[in-house]
């Protein structure tokens, strides 16, 4: 139920929907009070049913569906806790009662440990159960990630580290968490050494040796196969963990596509790719953990103990300590790496842009051509950077370079400039990616055909390497093998692989609940078998 240690910019949007789940036979009556919830109590042996004679309740610090966070103060002590007040209107069914509380015992069973948040004090009264809990005002895991893009070796190794301990912990007491991601771990202050703290709760079950579960649970990029084929143990948590990990080294997840389906397929077939940047630069044996803690066999997979004992954790201080990257250096990896087709079209939307979208890239590329040759090379980037208080160093300069300079020229032309800027700013709505299609579809049939393609790049590519990029172009983006490329497949390629962090906040477990549902109903997916 969730997030109690919200910072201001955190809400419960990533929680699940509270509807009546698919899979539950019992999805429980409301009987409904005055007040819109239900006549008998949720908790047992709450500390009180008057939260303001202890505490102060201060500003909001996040709100969601079901409830908000507040910052409080102990009246008696002054030490400043979070308190998140949950709305019994909505807990509308018997699973929602459940639920609440199921995760206070949990949260109450589990010893003192520096890295789970701890629950102080919890309160009921007739219109909100209250949860006074540590306070972490350091952010989130998540967004400390997407700040970065991704993080060192040695960085990484003490973050997996100190999620695996958490997993063992609850494993030793019993208890799966089941809904393992970045969003779910707070840090204590914002300072670089700060405790890293698992805040959720939500979605954990007690669980016995041997026992199965088969309910669809958690957050679909960090969920493991065997969860989508409903049968289930604590070994989830280790895959949970190992894509948190590979997230953590590359700033992608392991499985991810444009649909949902296809997020489910990613995770059954298992594949896990080691051949993208920054991969080749990270070590044997870091990789070596990733695939142990991602076999898709749940018998093989490394328990948490098998974790904490691998070479690589073992010698975390010794890990790499080269920085794999900021969030820009990412993207513009992302774009180095991107196709021929992407990046033209990217150049084609950039003619389309408004006098407003355009004017400060246009601001500031005229800023960098010092020399008003209408291009810029690597040194008047550096400096034009450094003006705007960007102190990038020569390596990373020399990577946007080498993505954005497409005619290899050693300068950077303003079509060139604004292709990368537009990349960066996300700038590409529906009607700019229309206006790019319609400029490569030039006989508007309503394909991309395979002489426009070669027509539309003839100034991309020497003839030599010409044929070989379209072969490449239209493996990856005509999806339904037909020769040609649809204007659907174009959009997902250009928004391929740009929202996956976005999308990690809004999925909830009533959605993919239905997904997976409508995988087994229509039978478009064999979740029971596929990837055996």
């Amino acid at each position: 139920m969730g997030n109690c240690c919200a910072t201001p910019s955190t809400t419960d949007e990533q929680k699940r929907g509270k509807k009546p789940n698919p899979f539950s036979l019992d999805y429980g009556v409301p009987n409904p009070s005055a007040n819109g919830g239900y006549k008998t109590t949720v908790l047992e042996n709450p500390t009180g049913n008057e939260i303001e004679k202890a505490y102060v309740l201060g500003k909001e610090m996040g709100r969601g569906e079901f409830g908000i966070t507040y910052m409080c103060t102990d009246k008696a002590t002054g030490e400043v806790f979070a308190c998140k007040s949950i709305s019994k209107k909505k807990l509308r069914t018997r699973v929602d009662i459940e639920d609440v509380k199921r995760e206070v015992d949990i949260m109450r069973h589990m010893p003192p440990h520096p890295n789970i948040v701890s629950l102080k004090d919890t309160y009921e009264d007739d219109n909100a159960v209250h949860l006074v809990m540590e306070l972490c005002e350091g952010g989130e895991l998540f967004d400390r990630i997407v700040a970065r893009g991704h993080y060192t070796e040695r960085a990484a190794a003490g973050v997996t580290k100190t999620i695996v301990e958490v997993i063992q912990m609850c494993h030793k007491h019993g208890v799966m968490h089941r809904d393992l991601k970045p969003e779910n771990f707070l840090f204590a202050n914002k300072k670089e050494t700060a405790a890293l703290k698992a805040i959720d709760f939500g979605l954990s079950v007690f669980f016995k040796p041997g026992e199965r579960f088969n309910e669809i649970v958690g957050s679909p990029y960090y969920m493991a196969p065997e969860v989508l084929k409903r049968n289930y143990g604590p070994e989830v948590d280790v895959w949970s963990a190992g894509v948190i990990l590979y997230i953590l080294l590359c700033g992608v997840p392991p499985f991810w596509a444009e649909t949902e389906q296809g997020v489910a397929q990613a995770i059954i077939r298992s594949v896990v790719d080691f051949k993208r940047d920054p991969w080749p630069k990270v070590s044997d044996t870091a990789k070596d953990l990733v695939k142990k803690m991602l076999n898709p066999d749940p018998n093989l997979r490394l328990t948490a103990q098998e974790v904490l004992d691998h070479p690589w954790i073992q010698n975390a201080k010794k890990a790499p300590n080269v920085s794999l990257g900021e969030t820009v250096k990412a993207r513009l990896k992302q774009f180095s790496v991107m196709n021929k087709l992407k990046k033209r079209a990217l150049r084609v939307i950039a003619e389309h842009l408004s006098a407003e979208e355009v004017a400060g890239i246009k601001e500031g590329f005229d800023m960098m051509d010092t020399n008003k040759q209408g291009k810029i090379n690597i040194a008047e980037l550096k400096a034009g950077l450094q003006k705007h208080g960007h102190q990038i160093p020569d390596a990373d300069l020399q990577i946007l370079m080498e993505a954005g300079d497409v005619d290899k020229d050693g300068f950077l032309n303003y079509g060139e400039f604004v292709a990368i800027s537009v990349h960066l700013k996300k700038m590409g709505n529906d009607d700019h990616l229309k206006d790019a299609f319609a400029f490569f579809d030039k006989n508007q049939s309503g394909y991309i055909e395979i002489e426009e393609l070669r027509e539309a790049l003839a100034d991309e590519e020497d003839e030599a390497n010409s044929e070989e990029v379209i072969a490449a172009i239209i493996h990856d983006v005509d999806t339904d093998k037909d020769g040609k490329i649809s204007f659907e497949e174009f959009t997902a390629m250009m928004k391929a692989g740009t929202d996956w962090r976005k999308a990690s906040r809004q999925y909830s477990r009533e959605r993919y609940n239905n997904l997976s549902l409508k995988l087994f109903q229509n039978g478009s997916l064999d979740l029971a078998n596929e990837g055996r």
